[in-house]
């Protein structure tokens, strides 16, 4: 998940790359040049994860002797990877042909015309993929990107405390209501990106959400208003611990972990954790997909789309080598990995299920997710919804005034 990056907006407003984007999107859904070439490339992904990538390249290399990819690994940082990546497009080089980009930099790179579409020579089957994956790779009706793995909220409880699992938003404050002497749920509303995350979370569990489908914003909707006042009442009423606003992912895990909050939002990486020697919940973890209003809520997407270089001198192989991550051997590989795969199927297989008990949930969570919104100016409309929905959360903000003021700041991100 990609956290805002105030530096290089203003790297990029100061260069005309945020102002442009808006104009050089009119010309999204013309096919690349040079769609043929063929030879060695050169694939670039921040390093935390590449060594789900290394196996993969390996057996690629082995395969393609004569078009072997080279891994360029970029910052742990998500910040650093994308800073990295920029200077490089907007110089045009061709030095990377495929990069590994947070789901949120898809629109981005794709309105700044750094990716080929993948249109024509390019177009590629994505019928087996989760559909919100796909969706999150597409920009102005176009796909820009592969996806290439994926990541979703769950809700995490400890049965000692909560047995039942919540159906509803509304069985999670009856639950907390019993649970007595220390937090119930905790999650990421610090002001940070996941702020951002779970806020669009509870207005699009509400119904709502923060943009339509056209980047109209609706956060003034009845709806969208509904989802952060329950969100607000959540945590003025103590459902949501005191400690959220201080919290991100890691800060929810220590917290799940170590026995000190009921229950938790958080990304499926903390299961392992939760159920790992020392931990003080390990075997009475149980997971399910978030809860709306009504019913099953809505996660936000995390995740990795993989993009080639509209400068690269080898998009036919660039695309190969992204058509043979999603294959179904290793797109396994990054479920037996806890690296969430992009291919639906993988979640039905029994053994994964068997050793990978949140699976099912997790499946259902994507099946369900929302991607944030596909704007050039993504950071800018996240730090929009972070101040004010963190306004309303701590300083007594209204919900009516808070996104009445999102919905201006983000009108004026898009210029």
């Amino acid at each position: 998940m990609s956290l805002p990056n105030k530096k290089l907006l203003a790297v990029l407003a100061a260069s005309g790359l945020v102002l442009t984007a808006c104009s050089e999107s009119e010309d999204s859904n013309q096919e690349a040049q040079n769609t043929d070439g063929r030879g060695e490339i050169t694939f670039a992904m921040g390093k935390n994860d590449t060594d789900k990538l290394r196996p993969i390249i390996e057996k690629w290399n082995k395969e393609h002797p004569e078009e072997k990819v080279k891994l360029q690994e970029l910052a742990g940082e998500a910040d650093a990877q994308r800073d990295t990546l920029v200077q490089s497009l907007q110089a045009g080089s061709k030095d990377i042909d495929v990069m590994a980009l947070d789901v949120v930099w898809t629109a981005q790179f794709a309105a700044n015309g750094w990716l080929a579409p993948l249109t024509g020579e390019l177009e590629t089957k994505t019928d087996d993929l989760l559909p919100a994956t796909v969706k999150s790779a597409t920009y102005n009706n176009t796909l820009f990107a592969l996806p290439q793995n994926t990541n979703g909220q769950l809700l995490y409880r400890n049965t000692d405390m909560v047995k039942e699992e919540p159906k509803n938003w509304n069985d999670v404050v009856e639950a907390c209501k019993k649970v007595e002497g220390q937090d119930c749920l905790t999650t990421q509303l610090k002001q940070y990106e996941g702020l951002t995350v779970n806020t669009a979370g509870f207005m699009a569990g509400w119904g709502g959400g923060l943009t339509s489908e056209d980047a109209t914003p609706t956060v003034t909707s009845k709806e969208s208003q509904a989802g952060l006042q329950a969100m607000v009442d959540a945590y003025k009423d103590g459902t949501i611990s005191s400690a959220s606003t201080g919290a991100t992912e890691e800060e929810t895990n220590l917290s799940f972990t170590q026995g000190d909050t009921a229950m938790a939002i958080n990304w499926p990486y903390m299961y392992e954790n939760s159920e790992a020697d020392g931990s003080a919940v390990k075997g009475k973890v149980e997971v399910s997909p978030l809860v709306g209003k009504d019913g099953v809520g809505v996660s936000t997407l995390g995740g990795y789309n993989n993009g080639i270089n509209v400068n690269s001198e080898h998009k036919a192989t660039a695309l190969e080598f992204m058509e043979f991550i999603t294959n179904e051997e290793n797109q396994r590989s990054f479920a037996e990995a806890s690296f969430p795969p992009v291919r639906s199927s993988i979640y039905d297989e029994a053994d994964i299920q068997e050793k990978f008990p949140y699976m099912e949930a997790l499946k259902v969570s994507l099946e369900n997710a929302q991607p944030r919104p596909a704007s050039p100016t993504y950071d800018a409309l996240s730090k929009a919804v972070q101040d004010n929905a963190y306004a309303a959360l701590t300083s007594g903000k209204s919900v009516e005034d808070a996104t009445k003021d999102m919905e201006a700041a983000i009108r004026n991100t898009q210029g």
